[in-house]
């Protein structure tokens, strides 16, 4: 273990340059997952003939489904179909693709967890079902499933880390080209990638905490 010459400030600064990608990554697929996942739960949820069910089938397609054969797919072949991506856009495609999945189905069982006369009061004081949806179901589900939701998010965080098998410079990416230099650096980085992962994730789950007493106070 060489944990002074492991952390020079050429190796760190080369570290922050992959923490910088994952944290960029991360932004992007959880922003478009959980607004696609609201999405597609809502559209679960409504139960429309024909339309829910095959889409419920396609999801549940996709969440069983590897994630790391998600990515090698938008990677290699939606290329030789005509979509063409770079590393960075086919990792938050694919991660959205797949979280995406997972949220609407958390969405789903929270709308329909709520008691049906909440719908029917909604309904017969005047309001329209899209108005019932969001201005009386969707806050009292996204209370209820906002820890399960986060630890969703946590996984996608940690998860990122599978992009590093097409060569996105992300964090554990850049820490496995610093270890290759030399075996005594193999401890450091993992410490070094230990700590980086944890703050994320620690910060993310504080952030949902606080986020959480606000909703439940207002």
């Amino acid at each position: 273990m060489n944990f002074q010459d492991a952390f020079s400030w050429i190796n760190i600064r080369f570290l922050l340059s992959g923490l910088s990608v994952t944290i960029q990554v991360a932004f992007f697929t959880i922003v478009f997952s959980v607004i696609l996942g609201a999405f597609l739960g809502v559209i679960r949820y409504y139960n429309i003939p024909y339309v829910s069910r095959v889409l419920g089938w396609v999801l549940d397609i996709i969440r069983n489904l590897p994630l790391l054969l998600i990515i090698f797919f938008a990677y290699f072949a939606l290329p030789q179909m005509g979509l063409r991506m770079n590393v960075f856009w086919s990792t938050i495609f694919s991660m959205t693709v797949f979280e995406s999945a997972m949220i609407s189905e958390i969405y789903r069982g929270g709308l329909k967890s709520l008691p049906p006369g909440q719908f029917e009061a909604g309904m017969s004081s005047g309001l329209t079902r899209n108005q019932t949806l969001i201005y009386i179901l969707m806050p009292q589900a996204i209370r209820q499933t906002l820890p399960s939701v986060v630890s969703q998010l946590i996984a996608l965080i940690k998860d990122t880390s599978l992009a590093t098998i097409i060569s996105l410079p992300e964090l554990t990416h850049n820490a496995k080209i610093i270890y290759g230099q030399t075996t005594s650096y193999v401890i450091p980085m993992f410490v070094a990638l230990a700590f980086f992962y944890f703050v994320i994730c620690y910060a993310l789950s504080r952030f949902a905490r606080y986020l959480a007493k606000t909703m439940a106070n207002s």
